[in-house]
C-alpha cells in the first residue's frame, strides 16, 4: 500500500478492522455559508468516524490560520480522537479535497506514515450507497507519541532566503488568477501575486471533476510537466494557508516525490509588511 490514497471499496472492506482508525478533516473558508463543517460532521459521518478540526488542531497562539502546532499538541489532540501510532488512519472530507490532504500531511510532519486519504471522499463514499450516521463517536483515548519531522516543513524564512538561493523550486496551490495576482486574495489584508519564481499548479487540475476522484499517476506526472516542475529536484508547495498545499504534495507523494510545505504559505507572504511579490504572467 505504497499510494497515499485508498479507495471507497478498500474502506468498505476494512471499515471494521481493528487498526483502521477514520478521520473526518472537512474544511470550509471562513467566508463561506454555513453549515460548518463540524456541523455538516455532526450531520452525517462514515460510521466511526472522529472530527479533525484543522482550525482547532493547531497553533491557537499565532494570528496566522491553523498553523502546525507543537509536537506535543498534536499528540494530546490526536490521541484524544483515539488514535495510537500503531493504528492506521485514513482521512477523508467532502470530497473536494478541502482538508484531508492537510491533516495527511500533518500525521506524516509527526512521523506517523501509517496515514491515508479516502479518494472521492464523503461525496463518493454516499453516492456509492456508503452507509453514515449521525451518531456522536467518543472513542476511548490514546497514548500518541509525535515527533516534528522539520524536513516537510518551511517558514517564512525558509522561503525568503530560496527566492535568491533557487535550492527549491516553489509550487503555488491557488488559482491561475490568484496566482498572477489578478484577483483578490480571500484571506483579508494579504497583497495578490506569488512568491517570486514560483511555478503553479492550481490543486483543483489534479482532480477529475467526472468522479471527484484524484487523477491518475501519468495524467499528475504531465500536470507538474506542463508547469515546467522537474520532480527530481526539492519541491516546496504552497497556498492561500497551508491547505490545499496539502493536495500538490499527496500528488506528489504518489508519483514518488517527498515534498515540504510552506506552513504561512499566502496568508503569511502576503501580509501587507510581506516579501515581495510578483504579479502577472511568469
Amino acid at each position: 500500500m505504497s499510494d497515499p490514497l485508498v479507495s471507497t471499496s478498500w474502506l468498505r472492506e476494512h471499515l471494521i478492522d481493528s487498526d483502521v482508525r477514520i478521520v473526518d478533516a472537512a474544511y470550509r473558508m471562513p467566508a463561506m455559508r454555513p453549515p460548518t463543517a463540524a456541523e455538516e460532521y455532526a450531520a452525517r459521518h462514515i460510521p466511526g468516524a472522529v472530527f479533525f478540526d484543522v482550525d482547532v488542531i493547531a497553533d491557537r497562539t499565532s494570528s496566522l490560520p491553523h498553523m502546525l502546532p507543537k509536537a506535543d499538541q498534536f499528540a494530546r489532540d490526536v490521541g484524544g480522537l483515539g488514535i495510537g501510532n500503531d493504528d492506521l488512519v485514513v482521512i477523508y472530507d467532502r470530497g473536494d479535497y478541502m482538508g484531508a490532504p492537510r491533516a495527511w500531511w500533518m500525521f506524516g510532519v509527526f512521523g506517523h506514515d501509517r496515514v491515508k486519504v479516502l479518494d472521492g471522499g464523503l461525496k463518493k463514499w454516499i453516492a456509492e450507497s456508503g452507509a453514515v450516521e449521525s451518531a456522536s463517536v467518543t472513542p476511548a483515548p490514546k497514548t500518541f507519541q509525535a515527533r516534528l519531522n522539520d524536513k516537510r516543513v518551511r517558514s517564512l524564512e525558509d522561503v525568503r532566503k530560496n527566492v535568491e538561493a533557487r535550492a527549491e523550486q516553489v509550487i503555488d496551490a491557488r488559482s491561475r488568477e490568484r496566482y498572477e495576482g489578478t484577483a483578490p486574495e480571500p484571506w483579508p489584508g494579504r497583497r495578490s501575486g506569488r512568491i517570486p519564481g514560483s511555478l503553479n499548479v492550481p490543486f483543483t487540475d489534479l482532480i477529475d471533476p467526472a468522479t471527484g476522484e484524484m487523477r491518475r499517476v501519468s495524467e499528475l506526472q504531465k500536470i507538474f510537466s506542463a508547469a515546467h516542475a522537474d520532480l527530481a529536484r526539492p519541491i516546496v508547495t504552497s497556498c492561500g494557508s497551508g491547505v490545499t498545499a496539502g493536495v500538490l504534495s499527496l500528488a506528489l507523494a504518489r508519483l514518488g516525490v517527498d515534498s515540504a510545505l510552506y506552513d504561512g504559505s499566502w496568508a503569511e507572504w502576503g501580509l501587507p509588511d510581506g516579501p515581495p511579490v510578483a504579479t502577472g504572467k511568469p
